[in-house]
Protein backbone atom coordinates (compact mmCIF):
# COMPACT_ATOMS: atom_id res chain seq x y z
CA UNK A 1 0.00 0.00 0.00
CA UNK A 2 1.66 2.91 -1.15
CA UNK A 3 -0.34 5.59 1.00
CA UNK A 4 -2.31 5.25 4.29
CA UNK A 5 -3.92 7.69 6.58
CA UNK A 6 -4.78 6.79 10.31
CA UNK A 7 -7.11 9.32 11.85
CA UNK A 8 -7.86 9.34 15.31
CA UNK A 9 -4.62 8.51 17.59
CA UNK A 10 -6.57 7.55 21.35
CA UNK A 11 -6.19 4.67 23.46
CA UNK A 12 -7.08 1.80 20.63
CA UNK A 13 -5.67 4.22 17.44
CA UNK A 14 -2.57 4.39 18.79
CA UNK A 15 -1.16 0.89 19.26
CA UNK A 16 -2.96 -0.32 16.00
CA UNK A 17 -1.05 2.65 14.05
CA UNK A 18 2.26 1.37 15.68
CA UNK A 19 1.66 -1.93 14.28
CA UNK A 20 0.87 -0.85 10.83
CA UNK A 21 4.44 1.46 11.18
CA UNK A 22 6.22 -1.96 12.19
CA UNK A 23 5.29 -3.76 9.59
CA UNK A 24 6.81 -0.93 7.59
CA UNK A 25 3.80 0.50 6.13
CA UNK A 26 4.34 4.35 5.19
CA UNK A 27 1.81 6.17 7.22
CA UNK A 28 0.42 9.51 7.32
CA UNK A 29 -1.71 10.71 10.63
CA UNK A 30 -3.53 13.15 12.41
CA UNK A 31 -5.44 13.53 15.83
CA UNK A 32 -7.15 16.78 17.71
CA UNK A 33 -4.01 15.86 20.12
CA UNK A 34 -0.50 16.91 19.18
CA UNK A 35 1.37 14.69 21.79
CA UNK A 36 -0.51 11.69 20.17
CA UNK A 37 0.75 12.75 16.38
CA UNK A 38 3.85 13.29 17.79
CA UNK A 39 4.52 9.72 19.92
CA UNK A 40 3.16 8.51 15.84
CA UNK A 41 5.88 10.71 14.04
CA UNK A 42 8.58 9.24 16.51
CA UNK A 43 7.73 6.13 16.00
CA UNK A 44 7.92 6.81 12.02
CA UNK A 45 4.55 8.00 10.90
CA UNK A 46 4.39 11.59 8.91
CA UNK A 47 2.19 14.17 10.46
CA UNK A 48 -0.40 16.35 8.86
CA UNK A 49 -1.97 19.57 10.31
CA UNK A 50 -5.26 18.26 9.57
CA UNK A 51 -8.14 15.68 8.31
CA UNK A 52 -8.44 16.93 4.78
CA UNK A 53 -4.81 17.14 4.64
CA UNK A 54 -4.04 13.81 5.50
CA UNK A 55 -6.65 12.06 2.92
CA UNK A 56 -5.03 13.87 -0.47
CA UNK A 57 -4.14 11.37 -2.39
CA UNK A 58 -4.86 8.51 0.18
CA UNK A 59 -5.20 5.19 -1.16
CA UNK A 60 -6.41 4.05 2.14
CA UNK A 61 -8.11 5.72 5.00
CA UNK A 62 -8.80 4.11 9.08
CA UNK A 63 -10.61 6.26 11.16
CA UNK A 64 -11.35 5.72 15.41
CA UNK A 65 -12.98 7.80 16.81
CA UNK A 66 -14.91 8.35 19.77
CA UNK A 67 -18.37 7.75 18.68
CA UNK A 68 -21.32 8.30 15.71
CA UNK A 69 -21.59 12.03 16.17
CA UNK A 70 -17.58 12.23 15.58
CA UNK A 71 -17.65 9.57 12.47
CA UNK A 72 -20.55 11.68 11.18
CA UNK A 73 -19.08 14.79 11.79
CA UNK A 74 -15.94 13.74 9.98
CA UNK A 75 -17.01 12.12 7.09
CA UNK A 76 -20.22 13.54 6.26
CA UNK A 77 -20.57 16.75 8.26
CA UNK A 78 -17.58 20.35 8.72
CA UNK A 79 -14.85 17.61 7.87
CA UNK A 80 -16.52 16.83 4.46
CA UNK A 81 -13.62 14.38 4.29
CA UNK A 82 -15.32 11.84 1.97
CA UNK A 83 -15.49 14.64 -0.58
CA UNK A 84 -11.65 14.63 -0.19
CA UNK A 85 -11.07 11.21 -0.43
CA UNK A 86 -9.88 10.41 -3.98
CA UNK A 87 -12.50 7.68 -5.74
CA UNK A 88 -10.96 4.36 -5.51
CA UNK A 89 -9.94 4.68 -2.37
CA UNK A 90 -10.24 2.40 0.83
CA UNK A 91 -12.34 3.21 3.92
CA UNK A 92 -11.40 1.59 6.84
CA UNK A 93 -14.05 3.01 9.65
CA UNK A 94 -12.87 1.03 12.92
CA UNK A 95 -14.70 2.94 15.64
CA UNK A 96 -18.09 1.74 17.19
CA UNK A 97 -20.77 3.25 15.99
CA UNK A 98 -24.46 3.34 15.47
CA UNK A 99 -25.21 0.66 12.32
CA UNK A 100 -27.40 3.81 10.60
CA UNK A 101 -24.33 6.46 11.09
CA UNK A 102 -22.35 3.61 9.25
CA UNK A 103 -24.74 2.88 6.95
CA UNK A 104 -24.90 6.43 5.87
CA UNK A 105 -21.40 6.85 5.47
CA UNK A 106 -21.41 3.83 2.99
CA UNK A 107 -24.04 5.25 1.09
CA UNK A 108 -22.06 8.30 1.05
CA UNK A 109 -18.75 6.63 -0.01
CA UNK A 110 -20.22 4.50 -2.81
CA UNK A 111 -21.83 7.39 -4.51
CA UNK A 112 -18.18 8.15 -4.73
CA UNK A 113 -16.48 5.85 -6.33
CA UNK A 114 -14.92 5.11 -2.96
CA UNK A 115 -14.95 1.60 -1.03
CA UNK A 116 -15.68 1.37 2.41
CA UNK A 117 -15.89 -1.14 5.13
CA UNK A 118 -17.12 -0.78 8.74
CA UNK A 119 -15.09 -2.55 10.69
CA UNK A 120 -14.84 -2.30 14.91
CA UNK A 121 -12.32 -4.11 17.05
CA UNK A 122 -12.87 -6.51 20.14
CA UNK A 123 -9.86 -6.94 21.94
CA UNK A 124 -9.22 -3.84 23.89
CA UNK A 125 -5.95 -1.85 24.49
CA UNK A 126 -4.11 -5.29 25.07
CA UNK A 127 -5.03 -6.45 21.72
CA UNK A 128 -4.33 -3.50 19.64
CA UNK A 129 -0.93 -3.36 21.20
CA UNK A 130 -0.02 -7.15 20.94
CA UNK A 131 -1.67 -6.79 17.21
CA UNK A 132 -4.41 -9.83 18.17
CA UNK A 133 -7.71 -7.91 17.84
CA UNK A 134 -10.58 -9.19 16.58
CA UNK A 135 -12.01 -7.17 13.48
CA UNK A 136 -15.57 -7.58 13.00
CA UNK A 137 -16.43 -6.42 9.47
CA UNK A 138 -19.53 -4.98 7.93
CA UNK A 139 -19.63 -4.25 3.48
CA UNK A 140 -18.82 -6.23 0.21
CA UNK A 141 -16.66 -9.41 0.59
CA UNK A 142 -14.18 -7.95 -2.48
CA UNK A 143 -13.63 -5.18 -0.25
CA UNK A 144 -12.66 -7.35 2.93
CA UNK A 145 -10.03 -8.78 0.52
CA UNK A 146 -8.94 -6.32 -0.30
CA UNK A 147 -8.49 -5.09 3.17
CA UNK A 148 -7.50 -8.36 4.61
CA UNK A 149 -3.83 -7.83 4.22
CA UNK A 150 -3.98 -4.28 6.04
CA UNK A 151 -6.23 -5.87 8.54
CA UNK A 152 -4.07 -8.59 9.24
CA UNK A 153 -1.16 -6.55 10.93
CA UNK A 154 -3.14 -5.35 13.55
CA UNK A 155 -5.49 -8.29 14.30
CA UNK A 156 -5.89 -11.84 14.78
CA UNK A 157 -9.66 -12.79 13.90
CA UNK A 158 -11.40 -10.98 10.91
CA UNK A 159 -15.23 -12.37 10.76
CA UNK A 160 -17.49 -10.91 8.34
CA UNK A 161 -20.63 -10.04 9.73
CA UNK A 162 -22.61 -8.83 6.75
CA UNK A 163 -23.55 -5.84 4.14
CA UNK A 164 -22.89 -2.49 5.59
CA UNK A 165 -23.04 -1.70 8.77
CA UNK A 166 -23.35 -5.35 10.13
CA UNK A 167 -19.99 -5.32 11.54
CA UNK A 168 -21.57 -2.13 13.75
CA UNK A 169 -24.63 -4.63 14.68
CA UNK A 170 -22.62 -7.54 15.77
CA UNK A 171 -20.30 -5.59 17.72
CA UNK A 172 -22.81 -3.59 19.92
CA UNK A 173 -24.15 -6.93 20.29
CA UNK A 174 -21.02 -8.60 21.87
CA UNK A 175 -20.40 -5.68 24.24
CA UNK A 176 -24.30 -5.83 25.74
CA UNK A 177 -23.26 -9.14 26.36
CA UNK A 178 -19.84 -8.67 27.99
CA UNK A 179 -21.61 -5.41 30.24
CA UNK A 180 -24.29 -8.02 31.27
CA UNK A 181 -21.54 -10.85 32.19
CA UNK A 182 -19.08 -8.18 33.25
CA UNK A 183 -21.58 -7.28 35.70
CA UNK A 184 -22.92 -10.99 36.54
CA UNK A 185 -19.22 -11.78 37.66
CA UNK A 186 -19.27 -8.67 40.07
CA UNK A 187 -22.02 -9.56 42.26
CA UNK A 188 -21.08 -12.97 42.68
CA UNK A 189 -17.43 -11.96 43.76
CA UNK A 190 -19.26 -9.58 45.77
CA UNK A 191 -21.86 -12.25 47.50
CA UNK A 192 -18.87 -14.74 47.99
CA UNK A 193 -16.40 -12.57 49.62
CA UNK A 194 -19.13 -10.64 51.92
CA UNK A 195 -19.60 -14.12 52.69
CA UNK A 196 -16.46 -15.10 53.58
CA UNK A 197 -14.89 -16.86 50.44
CA UNK A 198 -11.66 -15.50 49.16
CA UNK A 199 -11.95 -13.75 45.97
CA UNK A 200 -8.98 -15.78 44.05
CA UNK A 201 -10.29 -18.94 45.45
CA UNK A 202 -14.17 -18.50 44.64
CA UNK A 203 -13.04 -17.03 41.00
CA UNK A 204 -10.68 -20.85 40.52
CA UNK A 205 -14.36 -22.16 41.31
CA UNK A 206 -16.15 -20.55 39.37
CA UNK A 207 -13.78 -20.53 36.23
CA UNK A 208 -14.34 -24.04 35.95
CA UNK A 209 -17.63 -24.43 36.39
CA UNK A 210 -20.96 -23.40 35.03
CA UNK A 211 -20.75 -20.04 35.95
CA UNK A 212 -17.00 -19.90 33.69
CA UNK A 213 -17.48 -16.83 31.32
CA UNK A 214 -14.52 -14.16 29.84
CA UNK A 215 -14.99 -11.47 32.34
CA UNK A 216 -14.30 -14.03 35.06
CA UNK A 217 -10.94 -15.96 33.68
CA UNK A 218 -9.87 -12.99 31.45
CA UNK A 219 -10.50 -9.99 33.12
CA UNK A 220 -11.19 -10.99 36.73
CA UNK A 221 -12.72 -7.36 38.49
CA UNK A 222 -11.58 -8.12 41.79
CA UNK A 223 -8.59 -6.28 42.50
CA UNK A 224 -5.77 -8.75 43.28
CA UNK A 225 -7.25 -11.48 41.85
CA UNK A 226 -5.75 -11.60 38.58
CA UNK A 227 -2.44 -10.10 37.36
CA UNK A 228 -1.95 -7.18 34.28
CA UNK A 229 -5.68 -6.49 34.24
CA UNK A 230 -7.32 -3.49 35.50
CA UNK A 231 -8.48 -4.26 38.61
CA UNK A 232 -5.01 -4.81 39.93
CA UNK A 233 -4.12 -1.43 39.16
CA UNK A 234 -6.93 0.89 40.51
CA UNK A 235 -8.97 0.41 37.16
CA UNK A 236 -7.07 2.25 35.07
CA UNK A 237 -6.08 1.82 31.67
CA UNK A 238 -8.60 -0.31 29.98
CA UNK A 239 -11.96 0.26 28.34
CA UNK A 240 -13.62 2.93 30.16
CA UNK A 241 -16.85 3.00 31.76
CA UNK A 242 -18.43 6.12 30.07
CA UNK A 243 -17.29 4.24 26.16
CA UNK A 244 -19.15 1.19 27.52
CA UNK A 245 -21.84 3.04 28.60
CA UNK A 246 -21.91 4.75 24.79
CA UNK A 247 -21.87 1.18 23.52
CA UNK A 248 -25.03 -0.36 25.65
CA UNK A 249 -26.49 3.03 24.73
CA UNK A 250 -26.21 1.91 21.23
CA UNK A 251 -27.30 -1.46 21.57
CA UNK A 252 -31.02 0.12 23.35
CA UNK A 253 -31.09 2.45 20.24
CA UNK A 254 -30.81 -0.68 17.48
CA UNK A 255 -33.32 -2.83 19.89
CA UNK A 256 -35.87 0.16 19.95
CA UNK A 257 -35.40 0.50 16.49
CA UNK A 258 -36.26 -3.60 16.02
CA UNK A 259 -38.75 -3.92 18.73
CA UNK A 260 -36.44 -6.53 20.21
CA UNK A 261 -36.50 -7.05 24.19
CA UNK A 262 -33.08 -6.49 25.79
CA UNK A 263 -34.66 -6.65 29.52
CA UNK A 264 -30.80 -7.54 30.90
CA UNK A 265 -29.00 -5.25 28.39
CA UNK A 266 -31.42 -2.60 29.63
CA UNK A 267 -30.47 -3.32 33.67
CA UNK A 268 -26.93 -3.19 32.28
CA UNK A 269 -26.91 0.13 30.59
CA UNK A 270 -28.85 1.71 33.93
CA UNK A 271 -26.28 0.58 36.51
CA UNK A 272 -23.56 1.49 33.89
CA UNK A 273 -25.48 5.01 34.17
CA UNK A 274 -25.85 4.85 37.91
CA UNK A 275 -21.73 3.95 38.16
CA UNK A 276 -20.68 7.24 35.99
CA UNK A 277 -22.81 9.36 37.69
CA UNK A 278 -20.92 8.76 40.85
CA UNK A 279 -17.40 10.06 38.76
CA UNK A 280 -16.09 6.28 37.89
CA UNK A 281 -16.81 7.19 33.81
CA UNK A 282 -12.82 6.95 33.17
CA UNK A 283 -12.15 4.05 35.09
CA UNK A 284 -12.07 0.61 33.51
CA UNK A 285 -15.63 -0.72 32.63
CA UNK A 286 -14.68 -3.69 35.33
CA UNK A 287 -15.00 -0.89 37.78
CA UNK A 288 -18.56 -2.04 38.57
CA UNK A 289 -17.42 -4.30 40.85
CA UNK A 290 -17.13 -1.35 42.97
CA UNK A 291 -20.90 -0.52 42.84
CA UNK A 292 -21.57 -3.55 44.65
CA UNK A 293 -18.73 -3.76 47.46
CA UNK A 294 -20.37 -2.45 50.85
CA UNK A 295 -18.72 0.98 51.41
CA UNK A 296 -16.47 -0.48 53.84
CA UNK A 297 -14.81 -2.64 50.99
CA UNK A 298 -14.09 0.24 48.63
CA UNK A 299 -10.84 1.95 48.77
CA UNK A 300 -11.15 5.48 49.98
Amino acid sequence: MSDITFIGLGHMGAPMAANLLKANLPLKVFDLTPAAIQAAVQLGAKATPNALHAVVNAEVVISMLPASQHVEGLYLGEGRLIQAIPPGALVLECSTISPEVARKVHAAAKARGIQMLDAPVSGGTAGAAAGTLTFIVGGENTTLERARPILEKMGKNIFHAGGPGAGQVAKIANNMLLAIHMIGTAEALNLGVANGLDPKVLSDIMKVSSGGNWSLEKYNPWPGVMDDVPASRDYQGGFGVDLMLKDLGLAMEAALATRTSTPLGSIARNLYALHTSQGKGTLDFSSIQQLFKRPSQNPA
